[in-house]
C-alpha cells in the first residue's frame, strides 16, 4: 500500500480547509478509508497529489494595469467544438440529462446527477412573491425577481465554501423554475427539471421526444466559456458577492438582445418565414439594414455545433421538420451569391424548438437563463479561489484634463 495521509495532512497539501476535504470525499474526488485506530479517515497520497495537480491553484495577484487572465477548467471552445471539462458538449447532451450534466460540470461526474430541489418553505415563499406580481410580467423578469427573493430567504448566503455554494445553487435553480406560473399539468416533485420547466412554458403535457429536446437544449447551454453573462458573474464573484448575487449579475447581462434575449427576435423572424417564406422576409431585413437574427457566431465560423445538435432533435418533433426546413431556407436566402453564408446559431435553434413545440416566444430566453445558471455558479466557485477584486478593468481617460492650480492658492 502507498502512503496514507490524515485529513489534516490532506488539507495542508491541498491548501484548503478540513471541511473542503470532506466535500471532495463526498463527491468521489477522493476516496477515504477508516484510520486503523478507528478515529478519522485516511487518504491515498498519490490520489491527493493528482487532485492537487488538476484542480488546486494558488491565487495570483494581478499586476496593476495588466490584463487579467481568467484560468478555468470548465469549458473549452476549440476547432469549432465545445467541451465541458474535456468532454464534447454535443455528445454529453445526447447521452445525459440536465441534472447529470450539472454533476459533470461541477466535478462530480455524470454518475452523480445533482438533485435540483427547493425546500417547501422556500417554494411557498417564492410562489407567494410570484402571485403578488402584476399581470403581464415577463417570464425572464420573474426569474430575476425569484433570485432576489431566494437570496433574502437564505441566512447562509454569505458562506462561500464550495459545498455550500453549490448546494445553494441547486436549490436556486429549482426555485427559479418553481417561481414561474404553471401553465400545464404538474409533473410532480420527482420529475426532471426539464419536465418541471415544460409545465411553466407549455399548455399541455409534453410528448416524450419534446421533453427530451428541451433537456438537450438545457445541456447544450449550460456553459459557454467567457460569454458576457459569465464575465458579469465572475466580476461579482471577484468582489465576493454571494452566489445569488452572482446569478443575478449573470441574469442582468442576459437581458441584452445580443445575448440571452436574442432568441425572441429570432422567434419573430422565423414565424414570419413560416408564414410568408424565407426570401421576402430575409430580403426585407437586408433592405432595411437590419441584422438577420440567429445567424452566425464568431467562435464557430463553420457553424454552431449546439445549433446543429438541437435542430436535429427538433426535426424529430411533430411538425418540427417544417420548422427546421424554414431555418435552412433562411440560411440559403441570407447566403451571398456564389459563396456560403452564416449558419444558424443556438438562438435560432431555440426559436425553432419553441415554434415546433408550441412554446411562447420568450421560452428560448427562459431556457437560456435557467440552463446557464449552473455554469455561472461553477465559474463563481473558481473565482472565489482567486485573488479578490482582481476583475477590475483599467480606463483610458479621454475627458478634459483637470485645471492646473498653483499650490499657493493665488489662482495665477
Amino acid at each position: 500500500m502507498g502512503e496514507r495521509l490524515t485529513t489534516r495532512q490532506v488539507a495542508e497539501r491541498l491548501g484548503v480547509k478540513v471541511e473542503t476535504v470532506y466535500a471532495y470525499a463526498s463527491r468521489g474526488q477522493l476516496s477515504s478509508e477508516r484510520a486503523p485506530d478507528g478515529k478519522g479517515s485516511t487518504f491515498d497520497a498519490d490520489e491527493v497529489a493528482e487532485l492537487a495537480a488538476r484542480g488546486r491553484r494558488t491565487p495570483v495577484r494581478p499586476v496593476v494595469g495588466e490584463p487579467v487572465t481568467v484560468r478555468t477548467g470548465l469549458t473549452l471552445i476549440e476547432r469549432g467544438r465545445l467541451y465541458y471539462r474535456g468532454r464534447d458538449a454535443v455528445e454529453l447532451a445526447a447521452r445525459y440529462g440536465f441534472e447529470a450534466a450539472i454533476g459533470w460540470l461541477w466535478g462530480r461526474g455524470t454518475d452523480a446527477p445533482v438533485d435540483l430541489r427547493v425546500s417547501p418553505a422556500t417554494a411557498e415563499a417564492l410562489s407567494r412573491a410570484a402571485a403578488a406580481l402584476p399581470d403581464g410580467i415577463r417570464l425572464p423578469d420573474r426569474l430575476r425577481i425569484s433570485a432576489t427573493v431566494a437570496a433574502a430567504l437564505d441566512p447562509l448566503r454569505f458562506d462561500l465554501r464550495e459545498q455550500t455554494v453549490l448546494a445553494a445553487g441547486a436549490a436556486l435553480i429549482a426555485g427559479m423554475v418553481e417561481a414561474l406560473p404553471r401553465t400545464a399539468p404538474d409533473p410532480g416533485p420527482d420529475a426532471s427539471l426539464a419536465a418541471r420547466l415544460w409545465s411553466r412554458l407549455a399548455t399541455a403535457a409534453p410528448p416524450p421526444e419534446a421533453l427530451a429536446c428541451l433537456d438537450r437544449a438545457l445541456v447544450l447551454l449550460i456553459d459557454h466559456e467567457l460569454a458576457v453573462s459569465t464575465v458579469a458573474a465572475r466580476v461579482a464573484a471577484s468582489a465576493r458577492a454571494h452566489p445569488y448575487a452572482v446569478v443575478s449579475a449573470g441574469l442582468g447581462a442576459t437581458d441584452g438582445p445580443l445575448h440571452g434575449a436574442a432568441s425572441p427576435l429570432a422567434h419573430r423572424m422565423l414565424a414570419e418565414v413560416l408564414a410568408a417564406g424565407a426570401v421576402p422576409v430575409v430580403s426585407d431585413y437586408l433592405r432595411t439594414g437590419r441584422p438577420i437574427p440567429g445567424l452566425g457566431h464568431r467562435l464557430y465560423p463553420a457553424g454552431d455545433p449546439r445549433a446543429v445538435a438541437l435542430l436535429d432533435a427538433v426535426a424529430l418533433l411533430d411538425g418540427g421538420a417544417a420548422v427546421v426546413a424554414a431555418v435552412a431556407a433562411v440560411e440559403a436566402a441570407a447566403a451571398p451569391a456564389g459563396g456560403p453564408g452564416p449558419r444558424a446559431n443556438i438562438d435560432l435553434a431555440l426559436s425553432a424548438l419553441a415554434l415546433a413545440a408550441g412554446l411562447p416566444a420568450e421560452a428560448g430566453e427562459v431556457v437560456f437563463a435557467v440552463a446557464r445558471t449552473p455554469g455561472w455558479l461553477a465559474h463563481a466557485v473558481e473565482e472565489y479561489q482567486e485573488e479578490p477584486l482582481r476583475m477590475r478593468a483599467r480606463a483610458s481617460y479621454t475627458g478634459p484634463r483637470p485645471e492646473e492650480r498653483p499650490l499657493d492658492g493665488s489662482g495665477r
